[in-house]
């Protein structure tokens, strides 16, 4: 699968753009364990322009984690123009336009998944920012505003005539916001559009092996997203190339190497944030590194309260003594995520 001139593979997987979530130290975890491709926690247009602190840090990517993409959002053409113009000499791999995010506060303005209610908008924003930019250009949407309004096949085509490489198409629509399941059909309708032919990736509801290799098989996709999935787990991307390549599952992780996985990303994310926000962007971390491990409540708390990097050490290695190789199977303890984009 190609972006532009971007080679991805075959059967590529990627990790979903998720705010507050794919940092530079989670996406040094997901590119250890063999992600694609991944994308950096979506940029306010406005903010950026502005030259906001917060938005401007977003646009920090290393080397190793290319081909990377650089998500904007926002409902003016012209901020998001210019928004494009300064991604673009951060050099990323990809620009990519959030047509997706449901938050009530982003898609009530226009923006996100609210781009979905004016289509002549949508399609007059991404070709003038595919005009704006020598990179790529990709979108990533939903199915449709709600079950009344599943456009997606209408707006793949028009967004691909206007000059889009790939589009990414979450399987639900802006009403479902997190809930229900991701319906697929669309997203296998527009594959098989004979007038697409850009790639097409398809995400949603992907949280095991089996269920990847179920969406590449079934509906013809070129590439699939993960989002909350990865959360807690960044090597589903191993578990999931394993599997497609031999068609065997690896055996579940024993606690010593979520453990040392843990650790890992503990020390990025101090060495990119420093000690007072690494330590505090780590706690939405650790909770789910370890769910599934009985009586361990405690630690938890612990983990989620300490401020000193020296403890979270201590407690790590408390965890490996008490649990030793204790497993859990993922696969009936998938990532309970309901509040973030995949």
């Amino acid at each position: 699968m190609k972006i532009g001139n971007v080679d991805l593979g075959d059967k590529p997987v990627l990790l979903a753009p998720m705010e507050d979530v794919t940092d530079p130290s989670f996406r040094y975890m997901c590119k250890h364990f063999g992600a694609d491709m991944m994308y950096t926690e979506f940029i306010n247009a406005d903010g950026l322009i502005r030259d906001a602190g917060s938005s401007v840090a977003k646009l920090n990517i290393y080397d190793y984690e290319r081909p990377i993409g650089i998500q904007l959002y926002g409902h003016i053409i012209e901020s998001m123009v210019e928004a494009a113009r300064i991604a673009t000499e951060a050099n990323p791999d990809v620009i990519d336009i959030n047509f997706g995010c449901p938050v009530k506060k982003i898609a009530n303005r226009g923006a996100g998944s609210g781009m979905m209610r004016d289509v002549p908008k949508m399609v007059e924003m991404t070709s003038r920012i595919v005009g704006a930019t020598h990179l790529p250009v990709t979108v990533k949407t939903r199915l449709g505003w709600n079950d009344d309004n599943k456009n997606i096949v209408e707006i793949a085509e028009r967004l691909q005539d206007v000059g889009i490489k790939a589009i990414t198409i979450h399987g639900r629509t802006r009403a479902q916001l997190y809930t229900g399941k991701a319906d697929w059909t669309l997203i296998g309708e527009v594959k098989r559009n004979p007038r697409m032919h850009i790639p097409v990736i398809g995400n949603g509801d992907i949280d095991s092996p089996k269920r990847a290799k179920d969406m590449f098989d079934r509906y013809g996709v070129d590439g699939i997203m993960i989002g909350r999935a990865t959360y807690g787990r960044p090597w589903i991307f191993a578990e999931i190339k394993h599997y497609l390549k031999t068609g065997c599952l690896m055996p579940p992780l024993p606690t010593k190497d979520k453990v040392d996985i843990a650790r890992m990303h503990f020390e990025r994310s101090l060495q990119v944030k420093g000690p007072i926000t690494g330590m505090l962007e780590m706690r939405r971390h650790f909770s789910f590194y370890f769910k599934g491990l009985p009586h361990f409540k405690d630690i938890r708390i612990k983990l989620l309260t300490t401020l000193d990097p020296a403890e979270v050490y201590s407690l790590l290695n408390h965890i490996v003594e008490r649990y030793s190789n204790y497993v859990v199977d993922e696969s009936v303890n998938p990532s309970p995520w309901t509040n973030k984009e995949d």
